[in-house]
């Protein structure tokens, strides 16, 4: 754990405000959800909440059919992380935290199908990344109970390919299982 240096006082309600720097930081924005934990030191810990990361092994089996059907990466992420992906090493791509324009294009709601090779502007998975490596992308937002939470994504990087009607399709349907899945 590292030390911030910011004291804050609980208010009379029981309630203390979290810096906005540290929330910047941690992309925690108004209305999401934290979880409490406690240790035996006494410390309280707070956690961002991802639904979807609670269903980490449902979607990394996913992600691996994804991947064995199509023969594209496919990820799933919240909207802060990648919380599984088949199809790249463990490493590259698992629990980074997503890139701006990925969170935008999660806000927009819009299932999109994009291909350099015909003119596309492809987005960059993680902050660590450059979009450039994808030749072909198709993102689809996950929405549960109205809000979008995150997306499955197929991506690929081979020369030439093209993400069409097919992974458009499949990339809708496995973001509408997750997202039910999510609201059981």
């Amino acid at each position: 754990m590292r030390a911030t240096g910011i004291v804050r006082r609980i208010d009379e309600l029981g309630r203390v405000v979290i810096p906005k720097e540290i929330r910047r930081t941690l992309r925690i924005r108004e209305g999401d959800p934290l979880e409490i934990y406690t240790d035996r030191d006494g410390e309280v810990i707070l956690k961002k909440y991802s639904p979807i990361g609670e269903m980490q092994s449902f979607a990394k089996d996913y992600t691996e059919s994804l991947f064995r059907s199509l023969g594209h990466i496919a990820c799933i992420v919240d909207r802060d992380q990648v919380v599984a992906a088949s199809g790249v090493s463990k490493k590259e791509l698992w629990d980074k935290p997503i890139s701006r324009d990925l969170e935008t294009a999660i806000a927009n709601r819009q299932t999109v199908a994009i291909n350099r090779n015909l003119g596309g502007k492809t987005v960059a998975i993680t902050n660590e990344e450059d979009a450039q490596g994808y030749t072909a992308q198709v993102l689809s937002p996950i929405i549960a109970d109205g809000e979008a939470i995150g997306a499955v994504l197929l991506l690929s990087r081979e020369q030439g390919a093209r993400m069409g009607d097919t992974e458009l399709k499949v990339a809708e349907t496995a973001a509408g299982i997750v997202g039910r899945q999510m609201e059981q």
